[in-house]
């Protein structure tokens, strides 16, 4: 029998509560360890939680403030152990699509499509491994995961892998190269992603920095909110983040970090496996605790709400 806590993450509107969404991942990944440990006798723990920042720019309670057409969660694997081994990964990806599919029934009707894809810039030995499922009712486009190779605390994983999202989008920014011709459908999501990466590193951002970014990251959220669908003005905002350089302003706040512990953002495929995940004290002290603060409030308004 499963022991799966499902929790409400659609609302009205079709609007996806994102504390939910956050908390179903992480029971997902204990259900998941659970099968693994009573059907095949291999203990895993994992974490895991959403990928991509939505939470950030979320209402007070949780709550989206635009629909959500993709579903993008982070895993947390150990290193050194029966995984290594292809046929137990292989049990563990059935297990999570099975299980996958539960959490979001009957909302969604998830089914495998792809895994094991590499994730751009993962590290080279211990690669990044993609999970891609799709939404056989179009609520949603897909849900698609990542597998990192180091168990730690999902706030963690996901400070680590922004370095390797930055190295990811660079080529979108690279004063050097010049703007990159794309599709605007695509550059919205670029976007949605640059608010989300400056408020996930803001706290670690220099006052200079700030001071230049909060007036543009302000600008992009009015008009996201008003809804962006122009090309034009898509196109208008990508070449205002282009030219004002933000993507440096988010490497310099990583880089210096990093850097006092031997390590290069700009190479972190070729990191040692054991870095993977990893990250330096001052900047988990500096962007864990508003992380965590944001989904207390969340908790506390939901609270509020049931009372």
């Amino acid at each position: 029998m499963t022991e799966l806590v499902k929790t409400p993450v659609f609302a009205d509107d079709n609007l996806i509560n994102l504390y939910y969404l956050n908390e179903l991942y992480q029971n997902v990944a204990t259900e998941v360890s659970r099968r693994m440990r009573t059907t095949h006798h291999i203990d895993i723990p994992i974490t895991s939680g959403i990928w991509g920042g939505t939470y950030l720019i979320a209402r007070s309670n949780g709550l989206a403030r635009r629909r959500i057409w993709r579903l993008y969660s982070i895993v947390n694997l150990p290193q050194n152990t029966l995984l290594d081994k292809h046929q137990n990964l292989e049990r563990l990806v059935s297990i999570y699509c099975d299980v996958f599919a539960e959490a979001f029934s009957p909302e969604l009707e998830l089914k495998l499509k792809m895994w094991g894809g590499r994730l751009p810039f993962s590290n080279s030995v211990k690669p990044s491994l993609t999970l891609h499922m799709e939404d056989a009712t179009d609520k949603v486009r897909w849900l698609r995961t990542f597998f990192v190779w180091k168990y730690v605390p999902w706030e963690e994983s996901i400070i680590s892998d922004t370095v390797r999202i930055l190295k990811e989008y660079k080529e979108f920014f690279d004063l050097s190269k010049g703007p990159v011709a794309k599709d605007p459908k695509e550059i919205k999501y670029l976007l949605q992603d640059i608010i989300i990466i400056y408020r996930t590193l803001e706290n670690a951002c220099s006052e200079d920095f700030q001071e230049h970014a909060n007036p543009i990251i302000k600008k992009m959220m009015e008009r996201f909110m008003a809804g962006l669908h122009d090309p034009t003005e898509i196109v208008d905002l990508y070449e205002m983040v282009f030219k004002n350089a933000l993507i440096y302003g988010f490497e310099e706040s990583l880089e210096g970090p990093y850097k006092r512990a031997g390590l290069d953002i700009h190479n972190m495929e070729n990191w040692p496996v054991e870095k993977i995940n990893w990250v330096p004290d001052e900047l988990k002290e500096k962007i864990i605790p508003p992380i965590k603060k944001l989904f207390a409030g969340f908790k506390s308004e939901l609270a509020k709400e049931k009372s």
